[in-house]
C-alpha cells in the first residue's frame, strides 16, 4: 500500500501572523498539495497528517518561538486541507521527525505500506528528519518537491540533496508522478 506523510500543514506555520509563520513559499505550495492529495486520495492512498502538537513549556521553545501549542487552533489542519484530514489520519507529534514518540511505524506497518510520499513544511526541518526515520525502516520514500517547502531558501535546497543524496529518497514533482501514474 501507498500513504502520503503530509507534514505539518498546520494553522500555526501556514497562517500569517503566526510565531512560525512559514512565509509566501510555503503557503505557495497550498494549491499544488490540495491537488497531489486528492488523486492521491482517489487512487486509495492512505493519507497521514502529521502535526505539530507541543506541550506549553516544551523545551523545544528555548530553539524557537512558542508554537503549535497543544489545545490551541495552531495544531489544526489548514482549512484549504481539512476536508482531506477528515478522509486520512491525523498524528500529533511532539519534535521534529513524525516517527518520535507516535504510533507512526504501527500505522504503516498494520496497513502493509511499503511506499511513501510526502509533502509539507518545513523540509530543512520536519520533513528532512522524518524522511531520515522512513529510510532507515526502509519505506520507499518519494519527496513530492513542488508540495514542500521552508521559511529557508537555502535550508529546502540543501535538505532536498541531502534527501537525495544521502537518504536515497525519489524527488518528483506532482505532475511527473501523475505521469507516471496515468502510465502504469
Amino acid at each position: 500500500m501507498k500513504a502520503v506523510i503530509v507534514v505539518d500543514m498546520l494553522r500555526g506555520f501556514l497562517e500569517p501572523g503566526r510565531a512560525l509563520y512559514g512565509g509566501d513559499a510555503c503557503r505557495a505550495i497550498i494549491p499544488a498539495t490540495r491537488e497531489f492529495l486528492e488523486r492521491q486520495r482517489d487512487q486509495g492512498a492512505l493519507l497521514v497528517f502529521l502535526a505539530d502538537t507541543h506541550d506549553p513549556d516544551d523545551l523545544e521553545f528555548r530553539m524557537f518561538p512558542r508554537h503549535c501549542v497543544r489545545g490551541t487552533d495552531e495544531v489544526e489542519v489548514i482549512p484549504e486541507l481539512a476536508d482531506l484530514r477528515a478522509a486520512g489520519i491525523v498524528v500529533p507529534k511532539r519534535r521534529y521527525s513524525g516517527f518520535f514518540d507516535t504510533p507512526l511505524d504501527v500505522i504503516l506497518s498494520d496497513r502493509d505500506v511499503t511506499e511513501v510520499a510526502m509533502v509539507g513544511v518545513m523540509t530543512d526541518i520536519c520533513v528532512l528528519h522524518t524522511a531520515a526515520d522512513l529510510r532507515n525502516r526502509d519505506y520507499e520514500t518519494t519527496v513530492v518537491t513542488d508540495c514542500v517547502a521552508s521559511f529557508d531558501p537555502a535550508a529546502h535546497a540543501f535538505a532536498l540533496a541531502h534527501m537525495r543524496d544521502i537518504l536515497g529518497a525519489r524527488l518528483a514533482t506532482s505532475a511527473e508522478l501523475a505521469g507516471t501514474a496515468a502510465r502504469e
